[in-house]
């Protein structure tokens, strides 16, 4: 695109041209008020000098248009492939790209975030950092907007969006249904290990995705092998008390009924793993007149790493 305009490169600094043509202008204002011969010519001349210093600069400029970027993000974390929200993604993401493509002035760019190769990026869906990343090289002016096609789980969500340095409008494609419906149940403390043959502490919790207010049957399995069925409302954490049965590993599990309203049944089921540890035998060896048999007990006590040894000589 040609553009002409009219710029000024002045030969002297503004404050010397300043200084240069306001006592003259006064004169040849002066000499105009007054009416004196030639005042006329004197002010043409001075005003010809003006332009002269001034040096209008006449510019033949070729503009070519940048495209604005709009971005486009799509959440392909594993809650995204409950029920049809894959396939509603995949149509959100495809009519977006049709109706932008009909103006030639966006530059349209699109990146997937949560389905990351680290277990990390598998649990947490960052779609806030595959945005920065998408326009991390185009300056602020120049992105015109940005679209979140996603369930609504998020977990970078930033507490003010222009912290982030984005500036443009941002928009959000939620796919699932209006009333959806679901249920999980999970661990909030389950110690890694614990003394066999004794109680360990533990805490769980059931949430729900739509309000019922229901208090559930949650079955709990040590080791493939029902101990007890608690009562638990959803959104209240729950203490358990499990006995460790065996050294070694230990499979504790949590379920709660399905229900047929539900999105999935996958998440009913909560696991964690406790190790069990045996507890150390405590002895106390007493002994007076030192003898060969003595050394023998004692060493025969300290090489076995579950006893604790404790010995006192009586002389």
């Amino acid at each position: 695109m040609m553009t002409l305009s009219l710029s000024f490169e002045p030969l002297l600094p503004p404050l010397w041209l300043a200084l240069l043509l306001v006592p003259l202008a006064a004169l040849a204002l002066a000499g105009i008020l007054t009416k004196r011969r030639g005042a006329g010519l004197r002010a043409g001349a001075i005003a010809a000098a003006a332009l002269a210093l001034a040096n209008p600069v006449l510019l033949d400029e070729e503009r070519d248009p940048v495209k604005s970027v709009v971005a486009i993000v799509v959440d392909r974390s594993q809650s995204q492939e409950l029920g049809e929200r894959t396939k509603q993604a995949d149509a959100a993401l495809e009519g977006l790209k049709a109706r932008l493509a009909r103006f030639d002035s966006f530059e349209v760019r699109v990146a997937e975030a949560g389905r990351g190769d680290t277990a990390g990026e598998r649990v947490e869906t960052r779609l806030f950092a595959a945005l920065s990343a998408l326009v991390s090289d185009v300056p602020p002016s120049r992105v015109a907007g940005a679209f979140l096609i996603t369930d609504g789980q998020v977990h970078d969500v930033p507490e003010k969006l222009a912290a982030t340095g984005f500036n443009a409008p941002l928009h959000a494609l939620l796919t699932g249904e209006a009333n959806e419906f679901d249920r999980r149940i999970l661990f909030e403390q389950a110690p890694r290990f614990g003394i066999a043959g004794k109680p360990l502490q533990m805490t769980y919790k059931v949430l729900e995705t739509g309000v019922t207010g229901e208090t559930l049957d949650v079955e709990v399995r040590v080791n493939g092998e029902l101990v007890s069925v608690e009562r638990a409302p959803a959104g209240e954490t729950m203490p358990l008390e499990i006995t460790v049965p065996t050294g070694g590993r230990n499979i504790v599990e949590l379920s709660i009924p399905r229900d047929p309203r539900e999105i999935t049944t996958t998440n009913n089921r909560a696991v964690a793993q406790v190790d069990g540890i045996r507890e150390n035998l405590r002895v106390l060896l007493v002994s007076g007149e030192p003898h060969a048999g003595e050394r023998t007990w004692r060493n025969l006590l300290k090489s076995d790493a579950s006893v604790d040894l404790v010995h006192f000589t009586i002389l």
